[in-house]
């Protein structure tokens, strides 16, 4: 890998849904940045699964990923991720294999093993009060590479079962983590891995590190590829970007202590006692967002990169008015040299 800056830049979108606004408006605002990070030079758009939180309106990454692909022309879209647990595998291999059929090569699925929800949240996705073993999450995530491969053995009870579409139409299947156990399933699957590192910075470099250790070439890949998720604010100085970060600090707040709001506006975050167990908590994730001007933002990327080993880096960008938003990646974009796609939506 060369310099830290030659690496790829994507974006991992929570389709935000600000205090004043409503869920329609985050989805249009999705399919407008879509637009802009494309013309920008960024690889990749992903949605994120999160359900029963006010704040986030990506609780169909399937539908809200068609809607991504159709507005644009040559960045990949997909998942980041489709929580596997709430859904059967075979639902999973048709809805992507769709999406692969419509926009062959563009279409990545970025499975993970956490619900994205509250306990009751996800029983009602599963149509179960039981809650999900470790033990099936890779029998499940066979079964969908299966039904996109056909690979099933002759004597499996589904070897009978065509997804159509999905058989032969195989998007690019991402691990996504925050622990050793996605990393090592990666590694050992011969798949490209996502750490999430903008909430749980402690694990990075382990997760990253066994990895590719554990890794083992396939037919899909054959040398391991790991991208970082991480939290990013810029703006034109310092003190705007914190100014500009607050909101996000209040919302995880509000989430951890299971009172997740609309987000909210930077004078509200302004105005925000934060007591010592919120500042507590908030710090576990706020040290590893990288917030400032372009050049420190481009600095502290850029570290990243070099102390993960980080194949692609991936941003994502929690600030409460779409146009900061849009600045933001602009800025970001600009400061780590990205080429511009010519002729673009």
């Amino acid at each position: 890998m060369g310099g830290a800056e030659q690496i790829p830049l994507s974006v991992l979108d929570l389709a935000i849904v600000a205090k004043g606004s409503d869920p329609p408006e985050a989805l249009r605002n999705s399919v407008e940045l879509v637009r802009h990070v494309e013309r920008l030079g960024y690889r990749r758009h992903w949605v994120a699964e999160h359900h029963n939180i006010p704040g986030i309106a990506s609780a169909a990454p399937a539908v809200l990923a068609a809607e991504l692909a159709a507005a644009t022309s040559e960045i990949r879209v997909g998942s980041g991720g489709v929580m596997l647990p709430n859904h059967p595998s075979l639902v999973v291999a048709e809805q992507f294999g769709t999406l692969e059929g419509l926009h062959p090569g563009r279409i990545d699925l970025g499975i993970g093993r956490a619900p994205g929800t509250d306990p009751m949240t996800a029983a009602a996705l599963r149509r179960s009060a039981d809650p999900l073993t470790v033990e099936e999450f890779p029998a499940q995530l066979t079964e969908l590479l299966a039904f996109f491969d056909g690979s099933f053995p002759e004597d499996h009870p589904y070897g009978r079962i065509t997804a159509v579409p999905g058989k032969g139409s195989r998007p690019e299947v991402w691990l996504l983590g925050s622990s050793d156990y996605s990393a090592q399933a990666a590694g050992m699957l011969g798949l490209p891995f996502s750490f999430a590192h903008h909430f749980s910075p402690r694990n990075t470099v382990p997760a990253m590190e066994l990895y590719r250790s554990s890794f083992r070439p396939s037919e899909w890949l054959a040398e391991p590829y790991g991208m970082v998720a991480a939290a990013a604010i810029c703006a034109e100085d310092d003190e705007r970007a914190r100014w500009l970060a607050g909101p996000a600090r209040l919302s995880f707040a509000r989430l951890r202590a299971g009172r997740p709001t609309r987000f909210p506006t930077p004078e509200e975050a302004e105005a925000h006692k934060f007591s010592a167990q919120e500042e507590a908590t908030v710090k576990t994730v706020s040290g590893s967002a990288v917030i400032g001007g372009p050049e420190k933002v481009r600095k502290g990327l850029g570290e990243l990169a070099e102390r993960t080993g980080a194949d692609e880096l991936m941003i994502t960008t929690m600030v409460h008015a779409q146009a900061d938003r849009l600045r933001s990646y602009e800025l970001i974009a600009d400061a780590w040299k990205l080429e511009p796609r010519a002729g673009t939506s």
